[in-house]
């Protein structure tokens, strides 16, 4: 971390993926350089589509987020029956198991430990798993009350591209905006820990009491995320 319910018994989906993803499942992405994913898009739902449907904003939170460290409060979390979303900035989490891109000597603020942690125990790699950052439980907003928890998985749209990730780590209480190194690259933005990201356009979609185990089953992430982001987009 940086300091800076559809309705699933009509739909027939079962949210806890297995371990083996389903023989229709479509591929994870391709690594990349320094064991990063490759840029792709994942499924068939738009951007345009998820960011219709997020449109208008029932607030959830009590009030505000900031997006860095001292800004001013102006993310407030929203809700419907099936998912929670805002829009924010990206800032990098480096955090987790090192590698050559995420490591104590490429970011000043990395911890080698992430929220949740991995089937075998490991933490989480955020040069290979994308994942997202949600703030920390608090009266301004408590996510585990709104079905979200390690594992959720979220939809993340920035411009023209979509890609699915799962709730990987907390951050601080009072600040929101936040993804793995591979969530960035996986959306072309630069995903350097010093001074990547990008200041503002991106939107975060969880969907509600959904959860991949094993948490780091990205295959099984983008294809439970393809089927509620589908649902979610029809209205339920």
């Amino acid at each position: 971390m940086r300091v800076q319910s559809l309705t699933l018994a009509a739909a027939g989906l079962v949210l806890l993926a297995p371990t083996t993803p389903p023989a229709t499942a479509p591929p994870g992405p391709a690594p990349g350089p320094q064991g990063a994913v490759a840029v792709r898009r994942e499924g068939d739902v738009s951007a345009a589509d998820l960011l219709a449907r997020v449109r208008a904003c029932p607030q959830i939170s009590r009030g505000r987020y900031r997006t860095d460290e001292g800004a001013p409060p102006t993310v407030p979390v929203c809700g419907t029956r099936d998912a929670v979303y805002w829009t924010a900035d990206m800032d990098i989490d480096c955090d987790g198991r090192p590698g050559p891109a995420c490591n104590a000597r490429t970011d000043p603020l990395y911890s080698g430990t992430t929220a949740y942690q991995q089937s075998d125990g490991r933490y989480l790699s955020a040069e290979t798993l994308p994942y997202i950052v949600v703030p920390a439980a608090s009266p301004l907003w408590d996510h585990r009350a709104h079905g979200v928890r390690g594992g959720s998985v979220a939809a993340v749209v920035h411009r023209d591209r979509v890609q699915y990730a799962v709730v990987g780590d907390t951050g601080p209480r009072d600040i929101i905006g936040e993804a793995s190194y591979a969530t960035a690259r996986a959306l072309g933005i630069r995903a350097d820990p010093r001074g990547g990201g990008t200041p503002s356009g991106v939107t975060y979609i969880v969907f509600k009491d959904s959860q991949v185990k094993p948490i780091e089953d990205h295959a099984a992430a983008v294809a439970v995320g393809e089927r509620l982001a589908e649902l979610f987009v029809r209205g339920g």
